[in-house]
């Protein structure tokens, strides 16, 4: 049976008209997944392309595409940062042990998401500075904090008598990327990684505090 163009046309869905802000949502939670499947190469006119509206509709909401990036940044990235981690860290009524399960599991709730993960090894691929912007987060943060917080669950010389080394830090940053890298398998490699992540955490916190223990004193002692 053939059917008619009127038919065609009768049967696509109608776009509703949407208000400035919604149609300001709309492309920015376009653009988000279109970054995540082809990187910061894309081009905006075939995001208007696959969004069905006219190239210059973008720029009347974005008034450039790194402006468009800018919002991805600020919605996929400062947006699920959680003020409460810092105070959680350093909350020393509790063992670090603990506090560092419990970072990581609210860590990985709000990043461990395919867009999110892909957006960002994209942007440090083509150097836009969504990663490293993040991760002066992370490191000022995170990473820090709790290399003073181990110092003193340690009871070694605080950063004040002893500035933090490279070694500490790095560290840190190694237990940061374990956790990451299974982020990394499921949505960049496709490869078969664990759903279940809570023992997997408390056993790379527990085996970086246990090594912790052993070279940190010397580290402190001998200043990096």
């Amino acid at each position: 049976m053939t059917i008619s163009e009127d038919e065609l046309t009768a049967a696509r869905p109608r776009r509703r008209n949407m208000r400035a802000p919604e149609r300001e949502q709309a492309i920015l939670d376009a653009a988000i997944r279109f970054f995540a499947e082809q990187g910061f190469e894309g081009q905006t006119r075939e995001l208007a392309k696959r969004m069905g509206i006219t190239h210059s509709a973008i720029y009347r909401h974005f008034p450039s595409k790194e402006a468009l990036i800018e919002r991805v940044y600020e919605h996929v990235y400062v947006s699920r940062w959680k003020a409460s981690w810092g105070p959680l860290i350093a909350d020393r009524s509790r063992p670090l042990d603990q506090r560092l399960e419990q970072f990581y599991r609210e860590y990985v709730e709000q990043v461990f998401d395919h867009d999110w993960v892909r957006i960002f090894v994209f942007s440090g691929l083509r150097a836009v500075d969504i990663t490293s912007r993040y991760l002066d987060i992370v490191r000022r943060e995170v990473i820090e904090p709790a290399c003073a917080e181990l110092r003193a669950e340690f009871g070694l010389p605080d950063v004040e008598q002893a500035p933090l080394t490279e070694r500490e830090t790095e560290m840190f940053w190694g237990l940061h990327g374990r956790i990451f890298y299974i982020a990394i398998r499921r949505y960049v490699y496709q490869a078969p990684a664990p759903r279940d992540l809570d023992d997997i955490i408390a056993d790379a916190v527990r085996i970086f505090v246990i090594g912790a223990r052993e070279v940190l004193p010397d580290i402190v002692r001998r200043g990096g």
